[in-house]
């Protein structure tokens, strides 16, 4: 079970922003959105309820389809990843520049530009976290990679599979229980009726990348749950960005933390999406994070992925 667990936290802590107690490297997308109208915790303006949005996140599939359309196009991605001591002193840095191509169907990835510094590697050439070898195995290859919704078994590939799939169900489909896991199966299910009364919900009008008109919808722990209450609360907060016009998510910003005798984490992650040629694609991917487990170095990182430049190949 603590096996389990370890594996489950480190693909956790592969999914995406920055934590407001340890200022970082990565900066807060989120809340570039310009709020113009606060609106009521019940209900939105123009008809929409509590229950609208909780029901786009949980049937939402233009989320993880962006991550599919990647196929279509070359591009151009730029990677920096930081890792910390226990006193939160940057480590390591690694830098990756990268042009993805797709021609007639077959993927090739370019180098423009690498540059590692500092503890990166041991002494086998193997990256010195399993965090940042868990990064560049998703995101070297990120539209093949399990962000993208797979049809095959989650035991196909193994335990590791297994717990891959659970982490897409953590970013594709948050609100859903995931099984399996000791101690945190229940508490992804923010929305069902047990949890529902330890979060309080928040609405805004805004505007997203200077031109886009979303609402922010916030599922927040509430303030004034009791210490008891407080540990059954995994995730701390889950913002979501829709694109008023359409309804469509375009970014997604999740807080987690829990702490017992098994295991401590602090998790932060960011994706926003944007618009090429009217395709939703993936343009920033962000995570800050610190997980330990028993038998385990501690390990504290975080990473920056840019995507640019799109363009369809046929």
């Amino acid at each position: 079970m603590k096996k389990a667990a370890a594996l489950f936290l480190l693909l956790v802590s592969f999914s995406c922003a920055f934590s407001q107690e340890i200022k970082r490297f990565n900066p807060d997308t989120v809340k570039t959105i310009v709020v113009d109208t606060a609106v009521a915790t019940v209900r939105a303006r123009g008809g929409l309820y509590v229950q609208d949005f909780i029901d786009q996140i949980l049937r939402d599939t233009s989320f993880y389809e962006a991550f599919r359309n990647m196929k279509k196009y070359a591009f151009t991605a730029e990677n920096r990843v930081y890792t910390y001591n226990k006193n939160d002193k940057v480590e390591g840095k690694i830098y990756r520049k990268l042009s993805h191509s797709n021609v007639s169907g077959k993927h090739k990835i370019q180098y423009l530009a690498r540059l590692d510094s500092g503890q990166v590697y041991k002494h086998n050439g193997k990256y010195e976290l399993y965090t940042v070898e868990m990064f560049d195995y998703i995101f070297m290859n990120a539209y093949n990679s399990d962000f993208v919704k797979g049809g095959g078994s989650p035991n196909a590939g193994g335990k590791n599979e297994s717990y891959k799939d659970k982490l897409k169900t953590l970013i594709f489909s948050p609100g859903r229980p995931i099984s399996g896991i000791p101690f945190i199966s229940k508490k992804t299910e923010i929305f069902s009726p047990d949890m529902k009364n330890l979060y309080r919900y928040e609405f805004a009008r805004g505007t997203y990348l200077d031109s886009i008109p979303v609402y922010r919808f916030k599922v927040i722990q509430r303030p004034d749950l009791l210490d008891g209450q407080k540990d059954d609360v995994m995730i701390k907060e889950l913002t979501t960005i829709f694109d008023r016009r359409n309804f469509q998510i375009l970014g997604r910003y999740v807080d987690m933390k829990f702490k017992n005798f098994v295991m401590d984490f602090n998790v932060q992650m960011d994706i926003e999406l944007n618009r090429f040629d009217g395709e939703l694609l993936p343009t920033k991917i962000s995570y800050q994070g610190n997980w330990d487990v028993p038998f385990h170095k501690e390990e504290r990182a975080s990473f920056l992925v840019l995507h640019k430049d799109y363009q369809e190949e046929k």
